[in-house]
């Protein structure tokens, strides 16, 4: 029985370790390794609740977003925002993509459009649209993340894809990550 126990701790351990390194979200990876970018909006500072106007209570429409210079290399930024508290797992809010490296802030009420003159294309949230949609929590306080990467490349996707799909394309090639998060509650 002594002689098993290594060999089943280590089995055990290396079990772990299978199991939880592929899941991991690009952001986690990314933030562990120490690479930031700064990130945030002039509507409502990180935590606090987001104004309705923003969400389906008010006009759903995007909320201004800034950021510093990205890291030397990069190609394109990625946005995606997204709601961990919903019901049935995480719900995606807005996806945009291939944004050019010279942009620094994504204008309040920003279009809803495939793709866009600059280039950016967008893809499909959890209401099955293309572009924004709002936070609209069934029930509670849910909390909603802003994520923005730098990427060292443009990625050769169409518009309309799903945070799977873009998300495998994003792999290996995350220069850097900046988060802003934003609460909210229904009004009505």
């Amino acid at each position: 029985m002594t002689h098993r126990r290594p060999f089943l701790i280590g089995l055990f351990g290396l079990s772990l370790f299978s199991c939880s390194a592929p899941g991991k979200d690009i952001a986690d990876q990314t933030t562990a390794e120490g690479k930031t970018m700064k990130l945030e909006s002039p509507a409502f500072t990180s935590g606090s609740l987001i104004p309705p106007q923003f969400t389906c209570d008010g006009q759903d429409m995007s909320p201004p977003l800034r950021w510093e210079a990205p890291p030397p290399n990069t190609h394109s930024f990625v946005l995606i925002c997204d709601d961990p508290d919903a019901p049935f797992g995480i719900f995606v809010h807005w996806l945009v993509y291939n944004l050019p490296p010279d942009v620094r802030e994504l204008s309040q009420a920003f279009p809803v459009q495939p793709t866009l003159p600059n280039g950016a294309s967008q893809g499909k949230n959890g209401f099955g649209k293309l572009g924004y949609g709002g936070p609209c929590p069934p029930r509670g306080t849910h909390r909603y993340f802003f994520r923005l990467y730098a990427l060292d490349t443009q990625l050769s996707l169409k518009p309309g894809v799903d945070k799977a799909t873009l998300e495998k394309a994003m792999q290996q090639h995350v220069l850097a990550v900046g988060e802003w998060m934003g609460r909210y509650t229904r009004q009505k």
